[in-house]
């Protein structure tokens, strides 16, 4: 087993990502009705998708694979938490959760990197020390939009340039700060209670990463991008809003500062998690 954990991770590390994510990501997009069909098919068969959860379970409502891939679900399936809870942002496995140390450190299976290394910047270090944070995967089976956790104002979004290593138990485990070396994109929010941000990681064939506002956010430039946004209606979201989707499976990091109460001790790694559902109280 460990033999071929570090095979994989040598081949993840000679992998050209982002040319592989590409190029998958043109036959995604491909409209001719039998190609995307039998994708779609073949994916359903194989990842064992529950039908009985889409909204438009007809394969001719999705003029491609990836618009079945970010498929919308039945208004309703989701219950949200509610005020005053964390509601899980996304379908998924919990891959790490815990308290933010006093030099605001995130582990991940083993492996520690810091916020700075997380966000590309130092400047909301002292806003999270000691804080929290929670960590979901989500498998190619998985739902893939995300949602606002709770009530808030996106202030600042930043893309984060990166590599595209696959994310799963074997390349977390084996590849340091898989996190905060992938491509990602951070959204800081304002909330009623406080502080929050959520944390959307890039991983191999992730085409791209887009929101519902600003539209394709990856790959803009190969530099860092920040988007800083004044008050605005399209800025505002309640919980459960979707907040941005990925083009394949990938991770999902919350962070809250040290003034909310963290997330429930019953949540623990390898927990499976629901869209909406309470991740713990504010």
């Amino acid at each position: 087993m460990k033999l071929m954990q570090n095979l994989n991770t040598l081949l993840q590390y000679g992998l050209p990502g982002h040319l592989i994510s590409r190029a998958l990501g043109g036959l995604a997009f491909c409209e001719n009705p039998k190609v995307k069909n039998f994708l779609i098919q073949h994916f359903i068969h194989r990842f064992e998708i529950q039908m009985d959860e889409v909204a438009e379970p007809s394969l001719d409502a999705y003029t491609h694979f990836n618009a079945f891939f970010t498929r919308a679900l039945k208004e309703g399936i989701r219950p949200l938490a509610g005020y005053g809870h964390i509601a899980s942002p996304a379908d998924g496995t919990v891959f790490g959760v815990g308290n933010l140390s006093h030099d605001v450190r995130l582990a991940a299976k083993g492996h520690q990197f810091s916020l700075t290394e997380l966000f590309g910047q130092p400047d909301y270090e002292k806003i999270y020390q000691d804080g929290h944070y929670l960590t979901i995967y989500l498998s190619p089976k998985d739902y893939h939009r995300v949602h606002c956790p709770m009530d808030g104002e996106l202030k600042h979004m930043v893309h984060v340039p990166g590599r595209l290593f696959s994310v799963n138990d074997s390349t977390t485990t084996s590849i340091p700060a898989v996190f905060a070396r992938n491509e990602r994109v951070i959204m800081h929010f304002k909330g009623k209670n406080g502080p929050f941000s959520v944390v959307l990681v890039g991983a191999m064939l992730v085409a791209s990463i887009e929101t519902p506002f600003s539209g394709i956010v990856t790959p803009p430039g190969r530099g860092i991008t920040e988007w800083s946004f004044h008050r605005g209606t399209h800025h505002k979201f309640i919980q459960g809003d979707e907040i941005g989707r990925f083009q394949y499976g990938s991770t999902v990091i919350i962070l809250t500062p040290k003034s909310k109460k963290g997330f429930s001790p019953d949540i623990l790694d390898g927990y499976p998690v629901k869209m909406g559902q309470s991740l713990g109280q504010i």
